[in-house]
């Protein structure tokens, strides 16, 4: 009888292993893999993001996110230049090598401007909030999870598009089939092999949050490098 008992256990524990998990569902391991504490919806923060991109010199970033009082602040350094780009709520804030109303030609030059912070406000908080941001409104999870490979892994694949009014581009999220770490994403826009992948490397805990320590992009077309994203702490 207790053999019998062991081998009904073991049967459901393969039934409920093969069946099919949703999209809703693969999300949510991943979510509780990279924010087990739910920290992200409330993360202050700060970000070293140094950026590596060929035949140019590298980009160190520090990125000060504050998202319950609508905060967000990054200030780049590239050679000798060194901008910032501040929105606190609706105001906006820019300087030019510490300079806060520099000449219109240097505003127009490097694009101090209150759309450029928020497009970076938007590309770093997208980016460093994943898997976490697929939750927002607007986000259309496809409850089809297909297996697959990538680069000889093997991975659960999300796929992600958006309402119209928030972007065209067709998202897929490749985690890891045991741990539901987030390992690769990739994107293509409308046009036929457009679009890129990046691939996930590390970890960084940054209050609470696991946030992939390195990021190196490419063209989905013919695999050309673009760049690496390399995140640290102070």
């Amino acid at each position: 009888m207790k053999n019998l008992t062991t081998l009904l256990l073991l049967f459901s524990s393969i039934i409920s292993f093969s069946q099919e998990i949703t999209g809703k569902e693969l999300l949510d391991k991943a979510i509780q893999f990279h924010d087990p504490n739910n920290n992200w919806a409330t993360f202050q923060g700060e970000l070293l993001v140094t950026m590596e991109t060929p035949k140019n010199a590298l980009r160190k970033s520090e990125i000060k996110i504050n998202l319950p009082k609508e905060y967000f602040s990054v200030t780049a350094k590239r050679d000798t230049i060194i901008t910032n780009f501040t929105l606190s709520k609706n105001e906006f804030k820019t300087s030019f090598n510490g300079d806060e109303n520099p000449p219109e030609e240097i505003k127009k030059k490097y694009n101090l401007n209150k759309e450029r912070a928020n497009l970076y406000k938007n590309y770093y908080t997208y980016l460093y909030g994943l898997p976490m941001k697929l939750k927002d409104d607007g986000t259309i999870i496809h409850q089809k999870v297909e297996k697959g490979n990538f680069k000889g892994k093997e991975y659960l694949i999300l796929k992600v598009t958006y309402n119209k009014e928030i972007g065209k581009d067709t998202w897929y999220f490749y985690f890891n089939p045991k741990t539901y770490a987030m390992e690769v994403y990739q994107f293509f826009k409308e046009a036929k092999d457009s679009g890129e992948y990046i691939l996930l490397s590390g970890l960084e805990i940054i209050n609470g949050v696991k946030m992939p320590k390195k990021r190196v992009w490419y063209y989905n077309k013919d695999d050309k490098y673009l760049g690496t994203d390399i995140l640290s702490t102070k």
